[in-house]
């Protein structure tokens, strides 16, 4: 599985050590990620998801993976601007250890609970090396006691619409980019999926994650901008540069 990830069509390869690791296997398989790392080059950037610091194996996951092949770091649940900073600290003194500049890797805080949703500006504005938010719905559904059967939310997103758009707004206020957006749970649903992935498009989302091959072409496809679009920005960048339109059919 790890030796086909990379030619699915992603921009990047989250290898995880939190929810698809048993309890008992959290140790076990650092060395299977960290020795999976270099294996994924060249190709889409290599990140890890390590697991949540209230686990008490954040530490330890860090200096197991980190890596001159490591590009990046999801951090799962975080509720507040302190723990996004000890993340962050954490992080550098692992890379200064391994010999790497201090802020190389970067990291990603997964909101996915009522408190993170209303903490993601703080979030976002606390650590130096953070690029962009992320969205983890699965537990926020569960955080903020969502009824439901089959997936934890429906197509239309209602119940998300809050969560999602607090991260939009708040990555924006905070100087970052557009965030990412969650996965969708049922692999059979690819409607489901693009329904799903064109509402986080249209609040401002930059991408959205993936937990099955079939998923990522329908995730790039709804994410690329038309051609529409491209010139659309085209014109805007022209004009703020102070050049008037042009028209091919004019002289």
């Amino acid at each position: 599985m790890v030796a086909k990830v990379a030619t699915f069509g992603s921009d990047a390869v989250i290898l995880d050590l939190e929810d698809a690791v048993p309890l008992a296997e959290k140790e076990a398989t650092r060395a299977i990620v960290r020795a999976a790392l270099p294996t994924l080059a060249p190709g889409p950037l290599r990140f890890v998801r390590v697991n949540a610091l209230e686990t008490g194996w954040t530490r330890g996951d860090l200096e197991a993976v980190v890596c001159a092949e490591l590009d990046g770091v999801k951090i799962p649940k975080l509720e507040t601007a302190d723990e996004a900073r000890e993340v962050d600290r954490m992080l550098t003194e692992v890379e200064r250890e391994c010999g790497l500049p201090a802020g190389r890797i970067d990291l990603i805080p997964i909101i996915e609970t009522a408190r993170g949703v209303l903490n993601a500006r703080a979030i976002a504005e606390a650590g130096t090396r953070f690029k962009r938010l992320s969205f983890g719905a699965g537990d926020f559904c569960r955080d903020v006691n969502v009824r439901f059967s089959g997936n934890l939310w429906e197509p239309d997103g209602l119940e998300l619409l809050f969560a999602r758009s607090q991260i939009a707004l708040a990555s924006p206020a905070a100087g970052r980019e557009p965030p990412l957006d969650t996965v969708w749970l049922d692999v059979r649903d690819n409607d489901g999926l693009e329904q799903d992935a064109r509402t986080a498009y249209r609040l401002g989302f930059q991408g959205k994650s993936a937990i099955y091959p079939d998923q990522v072409g329908i995730i790039n496809r709804v994410f690329t901008p038309t051609a529409d679009e491209i010139d659309y920005v085209r014109r805007q960048l022209l004009r703020s540069a102070g050049f008037e339109e042009w028209e091919p059919d004019e002289e």
